[in-house]
């Protein structure tokens, strides 16, 4: 008897709410009643048999588990997870599988540990980097390279539950004796059910095949309705981001019942975006796509924790931890409070939780990374070693929706023994190593960025982190690359020669220790100050900071200068002389 009256013991009873059922997918009056971090009994009887420490009446209130994000990046909200946490609960999301392929790219395997150790509320998982760098050591130079010795370590670690995005398309498709294969090989040794994570952008027929066959089965990048039944049909699980989001994309999904094939996912949110909205800002706009406010949160609980191997999460029934957001609006998804184990976590118009402010928290050099000399004007030279007239030059062409680019060829004229490229209507672009390796600088030409003079400068430059700097006027130029060094990385917007926005990353160049509303407003600035220079795309800060990402299409550029993201050869500015 003693036994049975310890069950009848509960920390409290929840009721008059009108439940998801994920089995179901639909909504039932229901009461729950929890013992310490799970879900005891949940059941349309008024439970009056349980005693209760505590009884509240959610008086017809929505109650739905708690969402999980499977693919993210936590430096892409540019504060690390300490702050995130708190703000990640107070959006509903209660668990995620986090990427810290950013960190590592700056700080190797230390910077992940430094990621690991780091104590919150909100349950971070994390995915081990598989590309770092994301294409070789000849292509691109980092701070960090996480290797076989470095897997091997992590695949220890408890926390460690994915192999994060397989990025480097070459060494997937054409290399067997790659970093990557091996990498692949490793983990499907020592851990044969742990998922495998791809990154594989405008990928199809037997390319796609490569990726499956070596058992990466799943795809976060942008898609089309025909990308997604292509993949989907060929074991991919999808994971759908904002950008991918769209009128067409749900209707492919609902037309083939492909729920339990796509969950939603946040992969990069910037500061400006997450202080209004998490996974729960995705989840309402594929409702406003088409997508049903059931299959969504399907689709942000359930198939998400399925896909990583999660047992204990994703649902609300008995076992299960307590993570779970009462709504007083379904289809508005307006949360009242977050539960996170049983415990309350965050109610509306509360301001998020922020953990106080530690000097110790990060190992000396971390604020100090930057290494690299200032621009010069001989820096910004391009000589052209031919008595030509001009030249026809290869240019990076930006779109003004998503992150992909084009190859263009454009002539340009030669004056002086130099390319007169500010004149043509285009950017510079440089990109130079920063942490003190070889000091050297790639040089590209980029078009559809900026219609007034000025400069762009960042270390949050996909995935490699070096210092880029873009400008149409070369004092511009050299005043941004300058204001970055001095605030040892982030971003700086630069116009007539004068600082017209700043936000300081010191921690790697990448990540801020102030609270989210401060990171939020300076990154608002930048990217308005970009908008009045004439940038134009659906996410300015995104567009930039991925033009030396050398695995998204076409063409990219890094400290070694442009190149073909497919194939990785190098693309030199001068094509030919005319």
């Amino acid at each position: 008897m003693k036994g049975v009256y310890y069950l009848m013991m509960v920390d409290f009873v929840l009721t008059n709410g009108i439940v998801f059922n994920t089995a179901l997918k639909c909504f039932e009056k229901k009461n729950i009643a929890i013992i310490g971090e799970v879900f005891y009994y949940i059941s349309t009887e008024e439970l009056s048999n349980l005693t209760a420490k505590e009884v509240i009446d959610l008086e017809g209130k929505y109650v739905v588990p708690g969402l999980v994000d499977i693919h993210m990046h936590i430096e892409s909200s540019m504060i690390p997870p300490s702050t995130f946490s708190g703000v990640a609960l107070a959006h509903g999301t209660t668990s995620i599988v986090a990427d810290p392929h950013e960190i590592a790219n700056v700080f190797g395997i230390e910077g992940i540990k430094q990621f690991l150790k780091q104590e919150t509320k909100l349950d971070i998982y994390y995915a081990i980097p598989s590309s770092v760098p994301s294409t070789t050591s000849d292509r691109e130079t980092t701070g960090g390279i996480i290797s076989l010795q470095e897997v091997s370590e992590l695949l220890k670690h408890p926390k460690i539950i994915a192999l994060g995005e397989a990025m480097n398309f070459k060494g997937i498709t054409s290399e067997p004796d790659s970093l990557i294969q091996k990498i692949i090989r490793l983990v499907k040794q020592e851990y044969p059910l742990m998922p495998l994570e791809g990154h594989i952008p405008r990928v199809s027929g037997e390319d796609l095949a490569k990726f499956v066959y070596l058992g990466l089965t799943a795809d976060h990048t942008h898609q089309t309705p025909e990308s997604i039944v292509e993949k989907v049909s060929n074991g991919i699980f999808i994971e759908l981001q904002k950008k991918s989001i769209i009128e067409q994309n749900i209707n492919v999904i609902n037309q083939h019942q492909l729920y339990d094939h796509v969950a939603l996912v946040t992969d990069d949110i910037m500061p400006d975006d997450l202080i209004s909205g998490h996974l729960n800002a995705n989840l309402k706009l594929a409702v406003d796509k088409g997508l049903s406010v059931e299959n969504a949160i399907y689709m942000s609980t359930y198939t998400p924790a399925r896909r990583m191997g999660f047992r204990n999460i994703g649902m609300i029934a008995p076992g299960y931890l307590a993570d779970f957001i009462i709504l007083s609006d379904l289809k508005e998804f307006i949360i009242e409070s977050v539960y996170k184990k049983g415990q309350l976590v965050h109610k509306k118009n509360e301001q998020f939780f922020f953990p106080a402010p530690n000097e110790d928290a990060y190992p000396t050099g971390y604020k100090s990374s930057i290494r690299c000399k200032q621009l010069t004007l001989r820096d910004l030279s391009i000589k052209c070693e031919s008595d030509a007239q001009s030249a026809l030059c290869n240019v990076i062409s930006i779109q003004q929706v998503g992150t992909f680019t084009s190859r263009e060829q454009i002539e340009i004229p030669i004056i002086n023994g130099e390319l007169a490229w500010q004149d043509s209507g285009l950017c510079l672009i440089l990109v130079m190593e920063r942490y003190g390796k070889n000091g050297q600088i790639g040089y590209g030409l980029v078009k559809n960025t900026l219609n007034k003079k000025g400069a762009i400068a960042t270390t949050w430059a996909h995935d490699h982190h070096n210092l880029m700097v873009m400008g149409n006027d070369l004092n511009d130029i050299m005043i941004a690359q300058s204001k970055l060094l001095d605030i040892q990385g982030g971003y700086v917007v630069v116009s007539q020669q004068n600082i017209d926005a700043v936000c300081p990353l010191p921690i790697g160049g990448i990540i801020s220790d102030e609270p989210l509303p401060v990171v939020s407003q300076n990154i608002k600035n930048v990217r308005g100050k970009m908008k009045q220079l004439g940038y134009k795309n659906t996410n300015e800060i995104m567009s930039f900071s991925t033009l030396s990402l050398p695995v998204s299409p076409q063409i990219k550029i890094t400290d070694f200068g442009m190149m073909d993201v497919h194939n990785h050869e190098l693309i030199p500015i001068v094509e030919r002389y005319l």
